[in-house]
């Protein structure tokens, strides 16, 4: 029964993230994506705390492996913001040199 009900929730909100997102305007994303990561530091530092309890062997190795793929998201986050910000600089033009 716990598993029909957590399958429920996670189908939910598969949909109900969709639907936000898809609402979302174009000039919006790169802020929200600046927020995502931010979030996604909060969850580098909650891998950290995981990794370094000292639980067991089997803890710290998931704590390790969450470390590093939340460092991937927060760089790959960062690095599409940048890469979405460059498209609204300005162009250098050929002037005198």
């Amino acid at each position: 029964m716990e598993a029909v009900f957590l399958s429920f929730i996670l189908m939910l909100s598969i949909f109900l993230g969709f639907e936000l997102i898809s609402k979302v305007p174009a000039t919006l994303h790169t802020p929200l994506m600046s927020g995502a990561n931010a979030i996604s530091g909060i969850t580098v530092l909650g891998a950290l705390v995981a990794a370094g309890a000292n639980n067991s062997e089997m803890a710290t190795w998931l704590g390790g492996a969450s470390v590093f793929f939340a460092v991937i998201n927060v760089v790959g986050g960062y690095m599409v913001t940048d890469r979405m910000l460059a498209m609204f600089r300005k162009k250098p033009t050929g002037g005198a040199a």
